[in-house]
């Protein structure tokens, strides 16, 4: 290997650690989507054995949070196939750079693509993540009684409105 031909792969490797950082971010995102799938899929468990046992409000209750739990899996899987589909652009975007680099081929605006889709591949994922996050804060419902608001005057606020 010639001196020049290993300054351009030192080059080309200087300009893959760009996409390299996006490719760990992407992995550290599936890491928390997978343990949050983990999650919902445990509590459904635990739903679907008290679903026979309930009746009445309980029941639909449960019956709610079923379906609350089987939403937050499929916007979690999306956004686990948008952050995997991310993570596949990225590594073309690797390769497309050393191909330009090795055989000289132009592929800057291959690469110009690639990165583009990545970043929006990236954006849908954190946007379902959003999503899942925010459905997940709505699926709590603290009754009122158990926050002892009576205590601090919350009553009488809200009754003079």
């Amino acid at each position: 290997m010639s001196a020049g031909s290993s300054a351009l792969v030192a080059e080309t490797i200087q300009l893959s650690v760009t996409p390299v950082f996006l490719l760990v971010a992407t992995g550290a995102l599936l890491n928390v989507l997978t343990g949050r799938l983990a999650r919902v899929v445990d509590r459904s468990r635990t739903l679907m054995e008290r679903w026979a046992e309930t009746e009445g409000a309980e029941h639909d209750r449960v019956v709610d949070e079923l379906r609350a739990a089987d939403r937050r899996m499929d916007i979690i899987n999306n956004s686990i196939l948008a952050a995997v589909l991310c993570g596949i652009v990225v590594c073309l975007l690797v390769a497309l750079l050393f191909a330009q680099a090795i055989a000289g081929f132009n592929l800057g605006l291959a690469a110009s693509w690639a990165f583009a889709a990545a970043m929006l591949l990236l954006l849908v994922s954190l946007t379902l993540f959003l999503v899942e996050v925010r459905m997940a804060i709505r699926t709590i419902h603290v009754p009122m009684e158990l926050l002892e608001l009576e205590e601090m005057g919350w009553r009488r606020r809200r009754d003079r409105r």
